[in-house]
């Protein structure tokens, strides 16, 4: 049995280039942000971002403008993909919970980047996708950014834009907006 007192929103950022992907590259993740939302008072506790050093691909300066996120940062702070999944397991116990993210993109990148590593999937199997609910919530006629949506609440951005460990955190106080309709 799932607890839904706590809620583990999730924002992942990867490597990216502006257009197509180069042919002896692929999308890796390269930060796991996380936060637990608490359902009961709206608090948002244990917000941080795995730092996730790429193995099958690079840092391109488009991906760096986007997230500000370097190849030296990487170098420095970053740990292996299993790694961060390890330290996302002993820090979270993530398949106790339901978890949360801004759209699906998080919940396939994750599951293909498991598969492809050998990972196991960290994840318990109920997700919720914010960026519909929100639009359902709403009224939207169509799903908005995340940025759309705290704009819509009057929420201020906190943090930069496209950071994991940001973004999860303004994406737990939109959820905490659903939960609270």
């Amino acid at each position: 049995m799932k607890t839904t007192d706590k809620i583990i929103i999730i924002d992942l950022e990867a490597t990216c280039w502006q257009g197509a992907v180069p042919k002896d590259q692929e999308n890796e993740i390269i930060e796991i942000g996380l936060v637990v939302l608490d359902t009961a008072t709206g608090g948002i506790s244990q917000n941080q971002g795995i730092l996730i050093k790429p193995q099958r691909s690079t840092v391109s300066p488009f991906c760096t403008e986007l997230t500000t996120i370097t190849p030296e940062l990487l170098d420095e702070k970053g740990i292996l993909f299993e790694e961060a999944i390890d330290k996302l397991v002993a820090d979270y116990d993530p398949d106790l919970y339901t978890w949360a993210s801004y759209g699906q993109y998080d919940l396939n990148m994750l599951k293909r980047q498991c598969k492809s590593f050998g990972v196991p999937y960290p994840m318990g199997e109920q997700h919720i996708n914010v960026k519909t609910t929100f639009a359902d919530v709403y009224g939207l006629e169509k799903p908005t950014g995340m940025n759309g949506a705290l704009h819509i609440l009057d929420i201020p951005l906190e943090g930069t834009h496209h950071r994991g460990v940001d973004d999860a955190k303004n994406i737990a106080k939109i959820l905490n907006w659903i939960l609270n309709q």
